[in-house]
C-alpha cells in the first residue's frame, strides 16, 4: 500500500516536471516567433549626396552646399523630473531660446526641437544625446495601443541641403540661382538660372548613401557584416575660367563708372580671343543668390546673353568684312560722302563729321554713316543675310548661360528694300546680344576663327579633372580679310580722326569700335534714350589676346556723355588698365612722348 502511494508521488512529480519543461519549451517558442513588443534591434543611417561646387579660377568655392539637420524626440521618452537638465543642456548645445524648447516639450508625441542645424552643430548635439542616455534623462515609454516599449533618444537627424554663395552677389547674374525641392522628405536643390541651371545634371548628386545594420543601445549602428550600405555619390565641381579678385575688381570699377553716368546698367565682358574663355563677365545689375527679394527679379536676368537691342555703329565692321570678302571694296578707294549729308527715303541722314569724301577704311574710322549707306549696295540681299549668320548674328552663341536669345536679323526679302539695307550698315533694323557682338568681334581679333565662349573650364570630382564639351570652331572669314579689319579697328584708335582714340594706350595693340544707337520707344525712336557700346580687343608684343566689350544701357547723365565714346570707350580703357595691373596684359616699353604729344585730346567725340 506504502509502496504504491510512493510510487503514485513519484508518476505526480514527475507531471510537474513534463509540464515544467513543456511550459518552458512553450514560453520560448513562443518568444521566438513571436512580436514581443520590443524595441528593434536594426537601424539605418541616412547620408545625403551633395550638389557640387562652383569654383573660380583662383580657388574660391563660390557655390557650395551643406548639410542641414533637425533635431527631434519623443517628449514621452524625457524622465519628468530631468525635463529641465535637458532644456538646460540642449540649449546650451544649440543656442536655442530656452522658452521655446521649452514650450514645444509640452507637446506629447513627436516633435521637432530645431531645423536648419549645421554639420558641427549637428555633431555636438549628438554628443549630447549620448551623454543624456547615460544620465537616464531618457526613460522607456510603452505604446497603449500596441504595446511596444520603446526607449529613444534624441534623434539629429538629415533635412536636407542649403546653397551658400561665398562671394554674395559677386558673379551674379552669371551664376545664377537655385530652387528647393522635397525629394524623398529631403530638402534638396535644383538649378534655375545661369551656371547653376546649365549644368544641372552635372552639379546634381546622383546617390544618397544609406547604411542598414544592427544597433547597439546608444542606437548606433555596428559595422558588421550584417550591415547593408549604398555608397554616396556627390555631384561634379564646376570650375570656372573667371577669377573672383579680377570680377571683383572689375564690378567695384563699373558700380563707380554707372553711378557716374546715371545709367540703368553697365557690362563688361572679357574674352581669350585664342581660346574662347570668358574671363570676366559683370554686370552692375546684381542680387544676392542666397538672399533674393521682389527688388531682384529684373537683375535675374542676365542681359548679356537675354537681352537684344538695336546696336549702332558696332556693326559696321561686320558689314564691311563681307565686303571685303566678296572683294567689293578697296579700303583705299574713295567714297562720297556728300558732306555729311544724304537723303535716305523721307530721312535725312547726317554724320557728326561732315566730309565730302572719305577713303573706304576712313569710313570705319571716322564712323560715317553715309558711307556706309553708300557701299552696302554693293552685297546683295543673300550675301549680306548669309554673312551676318556667319558672323553668328540671330544665333546663339553657345556660351554657358541658361535661356540664351538670339536677336532679330531682317529677312531676306526685307533686306532687298534698300532703306532697309541702308539701315542695318550702321546698327539699326536688327537686334543683337552683346555676347554675339563680343563673339563675332573676338572672330576679328583671332584671324577669323570663331570660338564658342565658355565661363566654365573644367569638371572635377574627387581631385580629378573632367574635360566639358568641346567648343564649337569654325572660319568665318579668310585669315587675310581678318587681319586687313583688324587693321582698320587699331586705327580708329590710333588715327586722331578715329572716333575710339581715347582707348590708347602705349605698348599695347587696341583696335574696336564705338556704337550710339537710339532706343526705339512705342512713338518712334527716343532722343533721350541711348544704348552705348564699345568692343575691341588689346593684344601685347608677349602673345596675351583679348577681346573686351562694353555695353552702358540708358546712360541720362547729359550730353555728350550718352555718346559710346564718353561712356563705353572710357570704361574699355579702365579695363584694359585694370587687366595690366593684375598681370593679364604686358605694354612694351616706349619712348616717351613730347610734351605736345602727351596732352590731352579735348576734342568732342560724337559716336
Amino acid at each position: 500500500m506504502n509502496e504504491h502511494h510512493s510510487q503514485g508521488k513519484v508518476y505526480v512529480l514527475f507531471g510537474f516536471i513534463i509540464f515544467g519543461i513543456t511550459l518552458f519549451l512553450i514560453v520560448i517558442f513562443y518568444r521566438a516567433l513571436f512580436d514581443r513588443h520590443l524595441p528593434k534591434l536594426q537601424s539605418s543611417d541616412f547620408d545625403s549626396a551633395l550638389r557640387g561646387s562652383i569654383i573660380t579660377q583662383d580657388g574660391f568655392n563660390i557655390a557650395s552646399s551643406q548639410k542641414l539637420y533637425k533635431a527631434m524626440l519623443d517628449t514621452r521618452n524625457i524622465d519628468p523630473n530631468k525635463k529641465e537638465l535637458f532644456i538646460k543642456l540642449y540649449t546650451l548645445y544649440s543656442g536655442d531660446d530656452p522658452k521655446k524648447i521649452r514650450k514645444i516639450l509640452n507637446k506629447k508625441g513627436t516633435v521637432t526641437l530645431s531645423y536648419e542645424i549645421d554639420a558641427k552643430g549637428a555633431a555636438y548635439l549628438k554628443e549630447l544625446s549620448r551623454k543624456l542616455y547615460r544620465k537616464k534623462v531618457f526613460i522607456p515609454y510603452e505604446d497603449p495601443k500596441t504595446g511596444i516599449v520603446t526607449t529613444q533618444g534624441m534623434s539629429i537627424v538629415e533635412s536636407g541641403e542649403k546653397r551658400i554663395y561665398m562671394a554674395e552677389d559677386t558673379f551674379t547674374p552669371s551664376i545664377g540661382y537655385i530652387k528647393k525641392v522635397e525629394k524623398d522628405g529631403i530638402t534638396k536643390v535644383e538649378g534655375v538660372k545661369g551656371i547653376e541651371k546649365v549644368y544641372e545634371n552635372l552639379l546634381s548628386s546622383t546617390q544618397d548613401a544609406l547604411i542598414k545594420g544592427p544597433r547597439d543601445l546608444a542606437n548606433t549602428i555596428i559595422l558588421s557584416g550584417d550591415a547593408d550600405l549604398s555608397k554616396r555619390i556627390d555631384g561634379y565641381n564646376v570650375v570656372l575660367n573667371i577669377s573672383l579678385k579680377l570680377q571683383k575688381i572689375i564690378e567695384k570699377m563699373i558700380n563707380e563708372r554707372a553711378n557716374d553716368l546715371l545709367a540703368k546698367e553697365v557690362i563688361v565682358g572679357i574674352m581669350d580671343s585664342k581660346t574662347g574663355k570668358i574671363l570676366s563677365l559683370a554686370s552692375t545689375e546684381r542680387y544676392n543668390p542666397s538672399n533674393i527679394t521682389r527688388n531682384d527679379y529684373e537683375a535675374l536676368n542676365s542681359s548679356s546673353s537675354e537681352y537684344a537691342y538695336e546696336v549702332g555703329s558696332v556693326m559696321k565692321p561686320f558689314i564691311f568684312s563681307l565686303l571685303l570678302k566678296e572683294n567689293k571694296v578697296n579700303p583705299l578707294e574713295i567714297i562720297n560722302t556728300y558732306e555729311g549729308k544724304y537723303k535716305l527715303g523721307q530721312r535725312i541722314i547726317t554724320d557728326s563729321h561732315k566730309n565730302a569724301f572719305l577713303s573706304a577704311e576712313d569710313i570705319i574710322v571716322e564712323s560715317s554713316n553715309i558711307g556706309m549707306i553708300q557701299i552696302v549696295e554693293r552685297l546683295s540681299a543673300v550675301d549680306l543675310y548669309n554673312g551676318l549668320l556667319d558672323f553668328g548674328f540671330s544665333k546663339k552663341t553657345g556660351i554657358d548661360l541658361s535661356y540664351e536669345q538670339v536677336g532679330l536679323l531682317p529677312s531676306i526679302t526685307e533686306l532687298r528694300n534698300k532703306t532697309y539695307r541702308a539701315t542695318l550698315s550702321y546698327g539699326y533694323g536688327l537686334q543683337a546680344t552683346f555676347m554675339q557682338l563680343l563673339n563675332a568681334y573676338n572672330t576679328i581679333n583671332n584671324n577669323g576663327v570663331m570660338i564658342t565662349p565658355r565661363i566654365a573650364s573644367h569638371l572635377e570630382k574627387y581631385a580629378k579633372a573632367y574635360k566639358i564639351e568641346e567648343q564649337e570652331i569654325k572660319t568665318v572669314l579668310p585669315i587675310e580679310v581678318a587681319k586687313t579689319m583688324k587693321r582698320i579697328l587699331i586705327k580708329v584708335v590710333e588715327s586722331d580722326k578715329g572716333t575710339a582714340r581715347k582707348a590708347r594706350i602705349d605698348g599695347l595693340s587696341i583696335g574696336g569700335k564705338t556704337g550710339t544707337a537710339h532706343i526705339a520707344t512705342v512713338g518712334g525712336y527716343s532722343d533721350k534714350r541711348y544704348n552705348a557700346s564699345f568692343f575691341g580687343f588689346v593684344n601685347d608684343s608677349k602673345g596675351n589676346s583679348y577681346t573686351i566689350g562694353v555695353l552702358v544701357r540708358e546712360p541720362m547723365k547729359p550730353y555728350p556723355y550718352y555718346f559710346a565714346s564718353w561712356s563705353a570707350l572710357p570704361i574699355f580703357k579702365n579695363t584694359v588698365e585694370l587687366m595690366i595691373e593684375n598681370g593679364y596684359l604686358f605694354p612694351t616699353p616706349t619712348i616717351k612722348k613730347s610734351q605736345k604729344e602727351d596732352e590731352p585730346d579735348t576734342r568732342i567725340i560724337l559716336d
